[in-house]
């Protein structure tokens, strides 16, 4: 059901049709963007659960699969499953998300083997990420804002080296991916923001640290952590209103002067008032 319902929105940026619907933006403006680079014109009605694709060329939105490369960098224990051919590029991603972390946090190659392996077994992850589905790409920003995040505090002794406003970067445009393809991203914004609290609560409590290089400490979290994520968040929206330009199912939901906006609708190009 859920593939139907996304697929029909790729199709919807294709043919930049105005729709409206509850999540943010990013995910099915991503299953849009692969439809459209993979050849997918956006013409199949998505009319009900079950209907052959036929002719459409619907794999792209299903996800790249490019296993055979990805497996040779990711890490050994991907290279090892012999059934994790038929997964997604996002699965081996999302298992290398899943790795590193744990090896960094627990430093025990075993448990963060044990994880990945948890993670390349289980049945529903792979089904999920095998559709058109939301789910892949959010927990894909999901583990990388904890990738980010764990590597980020790796670097605490390398403060404001150019690694370390890497990571800090990433985890800002992770935390912003997170929250723009659905609104459950806030519990990995809470968990990074519950890490940042106690983080800059141990550097207050450093003597040997200014207020001076704790205010630089703060003001780079605030930059990275919550300026980048919402300058990111609002562009995707800008982006979003920018594509779909022509009058669709979504026009009743908006008012009359953004109506007047969309070319197709009946009150296009028409004078509003304030």
């Amino acid at each position: 059901w859920d593939e139907t319902h996304f697929g029909k929105m790729g199709s919807y940026y294709i043919n930049r049709t105005f729709f409206f619907d509850v999540h943010p933006p990013l995910g099915k403006m991503l299953i849009g963007l692969a439809g459209y680079l993979s050849g997918y014109d956006g013409t199949f009605p998505f009319q009900k659960p079950g209907d052959r694709y036929e002719q459409h060329n619907y794999m792209g939105m299903r996800g790249v699969r490019l296993q055979a490369c990805f497996k040779l960098v990711s890490s050994p224990v991907l290279f090892s499953a012999e059934c994790y051919v038929r997964t997604a590029l996002l699965d081996q991603i999302r298992d290398l998300f899943s790795f590193v972390p744990l090896l960094e946090l627990s430093k025990s190659l075993p448990a963060a083997l044990l994880t990945a392996f948890i993670l390349i077994f289980d049945t529903g992850c792979i089904t999920l990420s095998q559709y058109i589905l939301l789910d892949p790409i959010l927990m894909f920003f999901l583990m990388g804002a904890v990738l980010s995040m764990v590597k980020g505090n790796s670097c605490a002794d390398r403060a404001f080296s150019a690694s370390w406003w890497l990571w800090l970067s990433l985890t800002g445009m992770n935390l912003a991916g997170a929250m723009g393809v659905k609104f459950v991203g806030l519990f990995v914004v809470l968990l990074v923001g519950l890490n940042t609290i106690y983080d800059l609560w141990d550097l207050l409590g450093d003597l040997s640290l200014s207020l001076v290089v704790f205010g630089k400490h703060l003001l780079a979290r605030v930059l990275c952590l919550i300026l980048l994520p919402l300058a990111l968040y609002t562009a995707m929206f800008a982006v979003h209103f920018t594509v779909l330009n022509k009058s669709g199912p979504g026009d009743g939901f908006f008012s009359s002067a953004f109506q007047s906006q969309l070319i197709g609708n009946n009150l296009h190009n028409v004078s509003i008032p304030e």
